[in-house]
């Protein structure tokens, strides 16, 4: 069975050839996991309201925020199983 490291990688993969795009919530919640996965906890000052995306991401990685590393790698893998 393949660790945990290599099943995030598959799914990050998997992601861009999933069979159908995912509603935008999702896609907020798969960028939010990915980049607690990868660079740890929100930093810096939210976005002002001209930046709606930037906002947008800034809020769905602040709602994870406080979850490990590998709690963030397998709730992406799980979601993009889902997906598949």
């Amino acid at each position: 069975m393949p660790d945990l490291n290599e099943q995030f990688e598959a799914a990050v993969a998997a992601s861009k050839t999933l069979p159908k795009a995912p509603d935008q919530s999702t896609m907020l919640k798969m960028y939010a996991l990915f980049k607690q996965a990868t660079d740890g906890d929100v930093a810096g000052k939210r976005p002002g309201f001209t930046d709606r995306v930037g906002r947008a991401k800034y809020d769905a990685r602040e709602a994870i925020k406080g979850t490990a590393p590998d709690d963030a790698k397998q709730q992406y893998v799980s979601l993009v199983d889902s997906l598949k």
